[in-house]
């Protein structure tokens, strides 16, 4: 049986640090509701952590056998993923393309976005008690997207990418809950498996999520959140706080 097309290797990279992030963590520790923020979320930068997380990332990606690098790029369109990608490129000195695709985009929060788990449970109190009934994979905010929306766009990005980039090693640069979905649509995990492993494990800016191609055809996992890159380069420290509001 001949094997289906498809890159031999994969890599699944968060963007690094942004002003989001610090938002968030600034809000909650202040216990607002709101984060301060002048922008649209597709908008949010870098910040100075993420950018040396991202060139840090690049000089790591030079440093590798030429058999184990990414041969093209492809990038979530907002600007913390894309600036993160292009860095990285450019601290490599490889000639990558990258390309962009919304499918890799972070999820969207619809009437969330900007709050926090406390701000959202005090205005929205029915939604907050919609999202415990139905849980964090399903739940769908407002005008937003639920987990199992965006396995619909991982999905439909791994059946089209499979085609255009077979034998190469793929290198996406997205976001975090888009990543886990990755792990849920790769390795055909079930809901009560993928929130495990969320509960676990918080996916750090600019952490490495490897998979490669098995002598079987099967796509194995090879590492996750890995954040070698990071240990080696004081300057560029570990990052991880969420993307995701949520009102439980």
């Amino acid at each position: 049986m001949a094997q289906a097309p498809g890159p031999k290797a994969l890599w699944l990279v968060r963007h690094g640090e942004s002003l989001g992030n610090l938002a968030d963590a600034q809000a909650h520790e202040q216990g607002s509701g709101r984060l301060v923020l002048d922008v649209r979320d597709p908008d949010v930068p870098l910040s100075p952590n993420g950018e040396s997380q991202a060139d840090a990332l690049g000089v790591w990606l030079a440093a590798l056998p030429a058999d184990e690098q990414p041969t093209t790029v492809l990038s979530s369109p907002f600007t913390r993923a894309t600036s993160t990608a292009q860095r990285a490129v450019e601290q490599s000195g490889l000639e990558l393309t990258i390309r962009y695709d919304e499918r890799l985009r972070e999820r969207d929060f619809g009437a969330f976005d900007g709050m926090t788990r406390d701000g959202i449970r005090a205005e929205f109190p029915d939604e907050a008690r919609r999202r415990d009934l139905l849980g964090k994979f399903y739940y769908r905010p407002p005008g937003g997207e639920s987990w199992a929306d965006v396995a619909l766009r991982v999905r439909s990005l791994l059946a089209t990418e499979a085609l255009r980039h077979d034998g190469e090693r793929l290198m996406c640069v997205s976001h975090q809950a888009v990543i886990m979905v990755f792990r849920y649509v790769l390795e055909e995990l079930s809901e009560q498996q993928l929130l495990e492993i969320d509960r676990g494990d918080q996916i750090a800016n600019t952490s490495v999520t490897r998979y490669e191609l098995s002598d079987d055809g099967h796509v194995q996992l090879v590492g996750f959140n890995g954040v070698d890159h990071l240990d080696q380069d004081a300057a560029a420290p570990v990052t991880e706080e969420n993307d995701v509001p949520s009102p439980a």
